[in-house]
């Protein structure tokens, strides 16, 4: 059995109001406080899921990364985040395999550090490796 497991499917949204009735009003999931994060200029919103969560995204600028993805590409499915147990680890791995990383070294926000791998390298898919570094929730 692996040590990696799911942590959550992001949403990138144009509404994040309309996102949350869906997604917590009308199918019932909780929490889906909103967080801004003035560095990734994004506003975010997690809900459970189980074990795993689901992140809506709305760009907070019109020039931020997540709004070119949503101005090229549309609302849907931005990325899928994998847990790891030793991010440092699993980032030189894939290095040394000759994988594509958008992030060389790991960021860290609110007790986790994390890292993007290339949609080149994870057959067309965002991957971002999490690594907790407080307490599991």
């Amino acid at each position: 059995m692996s040590d990696i497991q799911l942590n959550h499917l992001a949403i990138v949204v144009e509404d994040l109001d309309a996102a949350l009735r869906f997604w917590r009003d009308s199918l019932g999931l909780t929490g889906g406080s909103v967080q801004s994060l003035p560095a990734e200029a994004v506003d975010i919103a997690f809900l459970e899921l189980g074990a795993a969560r689901i992140e809506l995204i709305k760009p907070a600028s019109s020039d931020s990364g997540v709004a070119k993805y949503l101005a090229k590409r549309g609302p849907g499915l931005h990325h899928l985040c994998l847990e790891v147990p030793d991010l440092e680890a699993k980032l030189k791995a894939l290095r040394d395999a000759g994988y594509e990383l958008i992030n060389d070294e790991p960021r860290e926000r609110a007790g986790r550090r994390y890292a993007f791998v290339h949609p080149k390298s994870a057959g067309g898919v965002l991957l971002e490796l999490y690594e907790r570094i407080d307490k599991p929730r």
